[in-house]
């Protein structure tokens, strides 16, 4: 009878452990599905407000790799395309991000809020830098969206030392 009782609480224990790793599963599936829903979202109300990708493109050259950004048609965007050409001096920032500071900070008052991943160019005003990620990081107040890179977004990592940042106007 005893070995029944403990059996039983065991089946009972391993049900429940069960039961909370589903809801955690399904927590983590449910805030990943509105991530994506808000990121959609936000490209759609970027649009809808004048803010889609623009057709100022830029340059951003190091080490003989060439990272070309699409500037989406924010005020903030165009300030910092007015601003170029640049040499300037890239720093390594967290574990996902470089990032430059521009010589003037940009107007980030129609700005779409950044949520961020690989290739996305983005603006965090509280400290006045322009910021390139090579992973995915997701937003943070005061993270604005100024384009997307459109191609060599796999050399972002290895940017070092001074940048030629450029408008492309080919």
């Amino acid at each position: 009878m005893k070995k029944r009782i403990v059996s039983l609480c065991v089946i009972a224990f391993l049900l429940g452990l069960s039961a909370c790793g589903q809801t955690e599963q399904f927590q983590n599936e449910t805030r990943s599905g509105t991530q994506e829903e808000n990121s959609a979202d936000a490209r759609s109300d970027a649009a809808d407000n004048g803010l889609a990708l623009s057709d100022r493109v830029i340059r951003v050259e190091s080490n003989g790799n060439t990272i070309v950004f699409e500037l989406n048609d924010s005020q903030a965007a165009r300030e910092l395309y007015e601003q170029l050409p640049l040499s300037i001096e890239v720093e390594d920032y967290s574990t996902n991000e470089k990032i430059f500071y521009p010589p003037q900070e940009l107007d980030v008052s129609d700005a779409p809020l950044a949520e961020a991943g690989v290739g996305t160019l983005a603006y965090y005003a509280p400290w006045g830098d322009v910021v390139m990620f090579y992973e995915d990081f997701g937003g943070a107040g005061g993270l604005y969206e100024l384009g997307e890179a459109v191609s060599g977004a796999e050399y972002i990592s290895g940017l070092s030392g001074t940048l030629q940042v450029e408008k492309n106007e080919e």
